[in-house]
């Protein structure tokens, strides 16, 4: 069991500054060039034609449909385009008069398409495997901190015979006649449900509840870490933002090559497919390839070398580099979180910036503002109420002690996480006008 003595999990802005040291050379200029050619071919055959087919007409709104925001989901959807084009691409399935190849154009058609196949298969292998290793360095490294005992040995248990029921669901529908459409509905169904179950691992509910009291010695620094790791505003929404865009048009990009090849089947009797048209095809499915392959090696080692933990020290000198002041922090169940300020001017300003990062059950907290003089007497200054967040400011009247709390003691069971940022600014003074300046200095 690898120790967690000093570390904390990683945070967003860590990842920021991890992710400073591997840019991303920009996706090839020819992928949105394509995809735009191919979408304006695609509406070419749609021109004069009966009404598109169910499949066709979902496929034509995907393709002008902004790309899922998640980076799995975008890489499960790729591959399912991927899987449908290989399938339009066998032979069998082909247009009937290609099939019979009665002419020396269809023959060099034919000849075309089984190598655009070939580059396809190839690329659906690079997909599965890098979804594969990703998928095992995650749980193999949340393994590596937990105790080498029983307790490893009935998660592993778990996860595996939950991954043999999952294949089961897979070739029930498969074997009843499910569609690659529905196969990938259920499969990136069943990827959010490991995404739930990494988060019960860390909360210990759902299927890990009979766990809980063998939980004892786990770091909570693992919990925590497997809890949030996928929250939507947690630290991963920094990779989406990173590295998102460029599969985000690769996705759009194979859409288009789906789209353009399923319309040109369905019209293939009507109209012919012209060389410009066969030419833009295999330049497409080439860049598509070529720039999937560089983006899958590029962010495999992105992922294989990035690390779950830090130390504090760590993550504390990247918060105050990445972060412009603000500070992040946990306020556990049933907790509070105070800072405290002392003002010594009137007229001084009390700002203040804060939101709770991750959490999906409870956002909010508690936040008041109170004043302490002298004395020891307090004064209630902002009154008490629960937000997600909330920016504000005031001007002081009073000099003395005050207390920026943030509550968390109504809550039983949930931690919140906090990131804000706490600001006291002077009185400003006003420069004197240059005469009234030139008569004080006479005068003294």
């Amino acid at each position: 069991m690898a120790s967690t003595n000093g570390l904390v999990p990683i945070t967003r802005a860590f990842l920021s500054s991890y992710y400073d040291k591997y840019p991303f050379p920009p996706i090839a200029s020819d992928v949105s060039r394509l995809s735009d050619e191919l979408h304006n071919m695609s509406n070419e055959l749609c021109k004069g034609s009966p009404p598109l087919p169910e499949g066709e007409r979902l496929l034509l709104q995907e393709a002008v449909s902004q790309p899922p925001h998640k980076m799995d989901e975008n890489m499960w959807k790729n591959r399912e385009q991927i899987e449908e084009i290989i399938f339009l691409l066998e032979s069998s399935h082909w247009p009937k008069s290609l099939q019979q190849q009665c002419t020396p154009e269809d023959i060099e058609l034919a000849r075309v398409l089984k190598q655009l196949k070939e580059k396809f298969e190839v690329v659906l292998k690079l997909v599965e495997s890098f979804q594969s290793k990703n998928s095992s360095n995650v749980f193999n490294t949340v393994m590596t901190y937990m105790p080498q005992d029983f307790r490893g040995t009935l998660i592993r248990q778990q996860r595996e015979r939950s991954e043999r029921n999952k294949q089961a669901e897979v070739d029930v529908l498969v074997n009843s006649g499910g569609s690659i459409r529905d196969r990938y509905a259920l499969l990136w169904k069943q990827q959010m449900e490991r995404r739930r179950q990494l988060s019960q691992l860390g909360s210990a509910t759902g299927v890990y509840k009979t766990l809980v009291k063998y939980l004892v010695g786990v770091p909570q620094v693992l919990l925590d870490f497997i809890r949030q790791i996928n929250d939507d505003h947690g630290p991963m929404e920094e990779q989406r933002q990173r590295y998102g865009p460029p599969l985000y048009a690769l996705t759009k990009m194979v859409l288009n090559i789906h789209l353009f090849l399923s319309l040109s089947w369905w019209r293939f009797e009507d109209i012919k497919l012209q060389k410009r048209q066969l030419s833009i095809l295999e330049e497409a499915v080439q860049v598509y390839v070529s720039e999937l392959d560089r983006f899958l090696k590029f962010i495999g080692e992105v992922f294989a070398n990035s690390p779950f933990f830090v130390t504090a020290e760590e993550a504390g000198a990247i918060e105050g580099i990445k972060t412009d002041g603000y500070s992040e922090t946990t306020v556990a169940a049933g907790k509070t979180h105070e800072v405290s300020l002392m003002v010594e001017s009137v007229n001084s300003y009390i700002a203040w910036d804060f939101s709770i990062m991750q959490g999906k059950i409870s956002t909010d907290i508690g936040f008041c503002v109170e004043h302490t003089d002298s004395s020891g007497q307090k004064t209630l200054i902002l009154p008490y109420r629960r937000y997600e967040s909330d920016q504000g400011n005031f001007c002081t009247i009073m000099a003395g002690n005050y207390r920026l709390i943030w509550d968390n003691s109504y809550s039983t069971f949930f931690k919140k996480a906090l990131r804000y940022k706490v600001d006291c600014i002077p009185p400003v003074v006003e420069p004197m006008p240059s005469s009234t300046a030139a008569e004080a200095e006479e005068s003294g």
